[in-house]
């Protein structure tokens, strides 16, 4: 057990080649199971890309994990304003973690426009910022920008909720 243990000390990043893997394997699982018509206009089918996404992330998973067998290690970020000694502030993540669970409960009641309106607005207080009424129109134009561009670039509704007729 303790050799077992000195072998992956350091090692962390076969963590992240594990998750890497396990999303790999979810994304081909239900890329399997998209109920495809058969229909000759379309000889490619919306299973190919899931599929070439999921292969992917496999092959990254293996060359990771090989890379890190072998003694690969990644670098320390040393970004000129991150202080790598400073803990992490557990806050902030606290208050982002908040706000995106928000937007999940209000998102099908409110829909996107007010609850992105809020994820948004929680996203950039819970960072620091401080200019309420400018950070509320910001968020507000980029919830609605965010709504007609998935609308109507990509033709997925987003819920209009409360706004629903007004959108």
């Amino acid at each position: 057990m303790s050799s077992v243990r000195t072998r992956f000390a350091g090692r962390s990043e076969l963590g992240m080649a594990a998750l890497l893997g396990a999303v790999g394997i979810i994304v081909l699982i239900d890329a399997a199971g998209i109920n495809v018509p058969y229909s000759q206009a379309d000889p490619v089918g919306p299973r190919t890309l899931p599929y070439i996404v999921g292969g992917l992330l496999l092959i990254c998973a293996v060359l990771l994990t090989v890379n890190v067998l072998k003694g690969g290690q990644g670098e320390a970020e040393g970004g000129e304003d991150v202080d790598l000694t400073h803990p992490s502030d557990w806050r902030t993540i606290l208050f982002l973690l908040a706000f995106f669970t928000l937007n999940i409960i209000l998102i099908d009641y409110t829909g996107w426009v007010i609850s992105g309106t809020i994820l948004f607005w929680g996203s950039v207080w819970s960072l620091g910022s401080r200019h309420y009424v400018r950070d509320g129109i910001i968020s507000l134009l980029l919830a609605i920008g965010t709504f007609y561009g998935f609308y109507i670039g990509l033709g997925i509704r987003l819920p209009a909720g409360l706004l629903e007729g007004v959108l």
